[in-house]
């Protein structure tokens, strides 16, 4: 995205870029009053936008999780174990987490609209054959690249939110975008519970077979290029089919690197940034363990409501509303506030400000975690009634997207330019062991019982609760330390 010096620059200008300065080029680029500059379209346009791609953002974590009320059922249909349904979510989580690093980097090449429909496109295609899965092994199979096309919406929305706003205004479009990936999960076990109780669990995936088609559809008619460097490069084209001379135009820091070197600088960066920041591996430790915790719960709650206390598909869908309620509060409650207190410290700094002014925040979220679930996992274990600990999800729902909201925009702050790469190390490094942690957890409740079961993943809370405050308090210390160059 141009910055806003460019922004106000000349639609076209004499001038050298990028070291050519023996070339006499015509630089395309927007004016201030631009109409194509997506930051100067009117707000319809995009929020339009902006509710396109957070309904992907919402269907493909949506998509990982309707099913789980119905593993019982399509495992017998299958002729299988719930326990091997279960790889069907860890193959598309992972592979949810995996597809940021390759599509965030090619919709900085060829633009985000493209990447967009390309991918929604076969994500909507691939719930056909998941719909007629004769076995668990297809089923698997088509998940895992079900999870991969559809982690676009995942994987370019903060940046397709970037390009649109202003930074003075992203922060709260942001934080309703990013309530959607983490409402998907939680309220596909409802949905899904209805279909599988009064269809039948292959009409999850029909069902989802026509509401992404329908998205995708709506996508082409009115998904617009917000991607400032793809649209300066339309216009270059449009003004080289009109010119005699089409080597003298130039877009705005046109980048003149061989485009295999490009693309190889851009995909390596995320896993560069992931290994070599303690600050980034710590906190996508914590992430992963958070992910890995709902999802262990989440592919638990039939056998835990449905055996322990009666309930019927429908029933257990609704207790995932619990840790949907907690995102609710947190995003109208909380998360503003993350603002509040970084604007005020900084205020009490001589009005410098720090990424690590983002964590105080984070201090809530890292106590209520570990409650909750002992709560959680003590009143499961001696069946209080169901009310009880369906109140501790709703304390794990808000502790969880406390920590994600303040983990991001510290993310943000310490790496401004390259931060959706180290968003996209977080991610891969939260869905690859949320995807793989599930898969223990029916055994690891059967050998200990779902009190001490459940607290191991509140013991590892517990465990990684002190990073906020001690990053609040040696983080800039850490990140001097550790810098390297991008």
């Amino acid at each position: 995205m141009a910055g806003e010096n460019d922004e106000r620059s000349p639609l076209l200008q004499n001038g050298q870029a990028n070291g050519h300065e023996d070339r006499d080029d015509e630089i395309v680029d927007f004016s201030k009053e631009d109409e194509e500059n997506p930051r100067n379209w009117p707000k319809g346009r995009k929020f339009l936008n902006v509710g396109i791609i957070a309904f992907m953002a919402v269907l493909s974590p949506l998509a990982s999780s309707m099913f789980t009320p119905g593993i019982a059922q399509i495992a017998e249909d299958l002729g299988t174990t719930g326990d091997v349904i279960v790889g069907a979510t860890t193959g598309f989580v992972v592979s949810l987490g995996i597809g940021p690093l390759i599509l965030a980097p090619l919709s900085e090449t060829f633009g985000r609209r493209k990447l967009y429909l390309i991918c929604f496109s076969i994500f909507a295609l691939l719930q056909i054959p998941t719909a007629l899965s004769p076995n668990a092994e297809s089923l698997i199979v088509v998940r895992t690249f079900s999870g991969f096309f559809g982690s676009v919406g995942i994987a370019n929305g903060g940046g397709t939110i970037s390009d649109m706003f202003d930074p003075s205004a992203r922060a709260g479009v942001f934080g309703w975008y990013l309530l959607g990936p983490l409402l998907g999960p939680t309220l596909g076990p409802l949905f899904g519970g209805l279909i599988v109780q009064y269809l039948n669990w292959r009409w999850i995936f029909w069902i989802l077979t026509i509401v992404c088609s329908f998205n995708t559809i709506i996508g082409f008619f009115f998904l617009k290029e917000s991607y400032a460097p793809a649209i300066l490069e339309a216009r270059k084209q449009s003004y080289i089919h009109s010119s005699s001379n089409a080597s003298k135009y130039r877009t705005a820091n046109q980048d003149d690197r061989p485009f295999r070197t490009r693309l190889i600088s851009s995909m390596s960066r995320p896993l560069k940034i992931l290994f070599t920041q303690p600050i980034v591996l710590t906190m996508a430790i914590y992430q992963a363990i958070l992910f890995g915790t709902t999802y262990s719960l989440y592919t638990n709650f039939q056998s835990i409501y449905g055996s322990l206390y009666g309930f019927n598909t429908t029933q257990v869908g609704l207790m995932y509303l619990g840790p949907g309620l907690g995102f609710m509060i947190a995003v109208w409650f909380i998360v503003p506030r993350i603002d509040t207190v970084y604007n005020h410290l900084s205020e009490k700094n001589d009005g410098n400000a720090k990424p690590e002014f983002r964590l105080p925040l984070a201090n809530i979220g890292a106590v209520l975690i570990p409650l909750s679930l002992f709560w959680f996992a003590w009143t499961v274990e001696y069946e209080v009634h169901w009310t009880v600990p369906l109140i501790s999800t709703v304390f794990f729902g808000l502790g969880q997207i406390t920590i994600l909201n303040t983990v991001q925009n510290y993310y943000i702050d310490s790496f401004s330019k390259y931060a959706a790469s180290a968003i996209a190390a977080g991610a891969v490094f939260r869905s690859i062991v949320g995807g793989i942690l599930p898969l223990g957890a029916p055994a690891l409740f059967d050998k200990v019982g779902y009190g001490w079961g459940i607290s191991v993943f509140a013991f590892m809370a517990v465990a990684l609760s002190p990073a906020p405050l001690l990053f609040y308090r040696f983080g800039e210390r850490v990140r001097q330390r550790f810098a390297i160059e991008l």
